[in-house]
């Protein structure tokens, strides 16, 4: 799990940003933050990671945009 996140965090920007648009959003950044949870035994990063791939496409890969753009990676939320 570790070299997965540490994959998904070294990706360039602009990859991230791609990755980011809709459709691709819930799919990719929803699974990231799954397992990430599961690398911290964080249950709340888990029900968002689930939240994401239900949601993400309509609304939610707004907020990653953003986040991507300001900060350079997506909203963890924990």
């Amino acid at each position: 799990m570790k070299g997965f996140i540490k994959a998904v965090d070294d990706l360039p920007w602009i990859i991230k940003l791609i990755l980011a648009l809709p459709g691709l959003d819930s799919l990719c950044w929803g699974i990231y933050r799954i397992v990430k949870g599961l690398d911290k035994n964080d249950l709340v990063q888990i029900v968002v990671g689930i939240i994401w791939l239900l949601a993400g496409w309509a609304v939610l890969w707004i907020v990653d945009i953003i986040t991507i753009i300001v900060y350079k990676r997506p909203t963890v939320f924990a």
